[in-house]
């Protein structure tokens, strides 16, 4: 090296040495709007107590330079802040987290040999199950009892009362796997296949466990929750997303949980049960053999419901309706389900519900005073509903065709009667709704739910969630299709949620069927393009909060090529490659 350039790092080494020897730092407050100046080296929850913020509900996590932190960060440079509670999403997360490694524990304390396994979100809280292994080492499901139950509820009570400390911790990978071994936990196949030389781990007094993102310093944080029987495990009770003052209302979910089952069981014959072990498959060649059969097994499912239409009991239908949240597959299940119905011997005519839009000024406003399109009023249900019941009398109709560009409706010349051997498809996300045709008789009709249930974890105590896994799609389809950007697509994602959970989720029950448009190896085949796009939201944005995350999730997964899957794939629908057309 040159005496010139040590020189230059010399004196950049330099520069920077007086900045850090200052006593502290200055900080953007986004909650105060004002910048601050703090000691540096202060963690966020003191930067939190001094500045005497007031939240709606007690603090949890705060996003450093929009990036989700636990409230032990230490700040030592310059950085925007923003303090959140559980009314958020990013917070609610973290809360849930810090829930299940409560919940985790205190299984562990009360019964050595068991550990929890977290399913997946159902009935407005989690589904859960206990593992226990046996004399012999082979592990089983424990039976849940009331008692069971009431001892865990009241250890989990008792870990925060003890408001012990919780702190991330992060060692050499092999250090953490072997940490993770000597307990037999189920992280360690997912550290191998990671591949990262350091992996950080969560610490309680002598129980660690593992969470893909932030927690909350002390249990004492957690003041909300219950644990009840579900089925043959128990469901874990977290806060209203609406007002976390109170715990969600638990809602029946029964076609729901049965869907579920359906497909874990069907990773049972894949042989597998997490991220890790999809992971350690890919590595081992076997990719093909998981897309056909995962493709084969849901071809299975799409034949059985044409089966159900063509030969259900009391007649066949004449409407066939299907709804289901963003992203969920319906046009591609649609049009299989179409192929299926005509090895049946049935016609089946398609009806696009978008068709029957109000013309664009009367169509309802949002409490932001901007067109809602999700609103149930934005269809024009006169009209739907007589040209509906027309049909069914075996009348002739004049179908109606929306222009988008003008928001009008016309009428093209387009004719439409039903034969004998025809059946009528409407798809959308009202469909499931009783008062979208409440003048139809309901054996006139097959209602059909569509969602993408992930049924893989990426271990015990990591669910993956739905939400999440539609986002990611609809992130991909929004890019390739409709030339949105992930930022754009992410800045719409709370209005689409709440469209969903107002006309979409209430129904779901309503469904004489339900379809999981998952594929047990798409988040590897999407990762491709997602980080890709996901790549390009500014960091200096609210949408990167979500990217940070959601690139973070996508880490777990090996990468799968696209070549193996078929052109009818539901998953072609946002990759592109499709036989169909949209």
């Amino acid at each position: 090296m040159c005496n010139q350039e040590k020189t230059s790092i010399f004196a950049s080494i330099n520069e920077l040495t007086p900045r850090f020897m200052q006593s502290t730092v200055t900080i953007f407050c986004k909650n105060t709007g004002t910048y601050h100046e703090v000691p540096r080296g202060s963690s966020l929850l003191e930067i939190y107590q001094s500045l005497n913020i007031s939240l709606s509900f007690p603090v949890v996590a705060a996003r450093v330079n929009y990036k989700l932190e636990d409230l032990n960060f230490f700040i030592y440079m310059p950085k925007d802040i923003e303090f959140v509670d559980i009314s958020c999403s990013a917070g609610m997360r973290c809360y849930v987290r810090t829930l299940s490694m409560v919940m985790s524990c205190a299984i562990r304390e009360l019964y050595p040999q068991a550990d929890l396994r977290i399913e997946h979100p159902i009935s407005k809280g989690y589904y859960c199950r206990i593992l226990q292994k046996d004399e012999n080492g082979k592990t089983g499901l424990m039976e849940v009892t009331p008692q069971v139950i009431n001892a865990i509820k009241e250890r989990m009570q008792q870990i925060i009362k003890e408001d012990r400390t919780i702190v991330c911790e992060e060692k050499q990978t092999k250090e953490v796997m072997r940490l993770f071994k000597e307990r037999n936990e189920t992280e360690v196949n997912l550290f191998e296949t990671l591949g990262m030389p350091y992996s950080r781990y969560f610490r309680m007094g002598d129980y660690i466990d593992y969470y893909t993102g932030v927690l909350m310093p002390s249990t004492g944080y957690l003041n909300i929750f219950d644990v009840e029987p579900y089925f043959d495990g128990m469901l874990m009770r977290i806060p209203c997303r609406k007002d976390p003052s109170r715990l969600e209302d638990t809602i029946q979910q029964e076609k729901m949980f049965g869907i579920f089952n359906e497909y874990i069981s069907w990773n049972h014959l894949m042989k597998i049960d997490n991220v890790a072990d999809l992971n350690i498959a890919c590595r081992k060649n076997k990719t093909f053999d998981i897309i056909k059969l995962s493709e084969a097994l849901q071809e299975k499912k799409i034949s059985q419901i044409a089966d159900m239409i063509a030969h259900r009991e009391g007649g066949r239908p004449k409407f066939v309706l299907i709804s289901g949240p963003s992203s969920s597959g319906k046009t591609t299940f649609s049009k299989r389900l179409t192929i299926q119905l005509r090895v049946n011997g049935i016609m089946p005519v398609v009806i696009s519900m978008d068709n029957y839009f109000v013309n664009r000024e009367d169509t309802p406003k949002d409490e932001n005073g901007e067109y809602d399109f999700e609103d149930l009023n934005a269809i024009d249900l006169p009209l739907f509903r007589q040209q509906l019941s027309d049909l069914l009398e075996g009348k002739e109709i004049n179908l109606p065709t929306f222009n988008f560009e003008d928001g009008k409706r016309y009428y093209m010349g387009n004719k439409l009667k039903i034969e004998e051997d025809n059946i009528i498809i409407l798809e959308g996300i009202h469909a499931l709704n009783p008062q979208l045709i409440p003048n139809i008789p309901r054996e006139a009709t097959f209602r059909i739910y569509v969602s993408a249930l992930t049924t893989i974890n990426l271990d015990n105590h990591n669910w993956i969630p739905t939400t999440d896994t539609r986002l990611i799609r609809r992130i991909v389809r929004d890019y390739r299709y409709r030339n949105y950007s992930a930022k754009e697509t992410i800045a719409r994602a709370a209005s689409v949620r709440r469209g969903e959970e107002k006309w979409i989720y209430p129904y779901q029950e309503n469904a004489d069927v339900m379809f999981n448009s998952a594929l047990l190896f798409e988040l590897a085949v999407l990762k491709r393009h997602a980080e890709l796009i996901l790549a390009e939201v500014p960091k200096y944005c609210d949408e990167y909060t979500e990217a940070h995350r959601l690139l973070k999730f996508l880490q777990y997964f090996v990468s799968i090529p696209e070549r193996e899957i078929p052109p009818t794939s539901l998953l072609r629908e946002f990759v592109g490659g499709s036989s169909f057309r949209y």
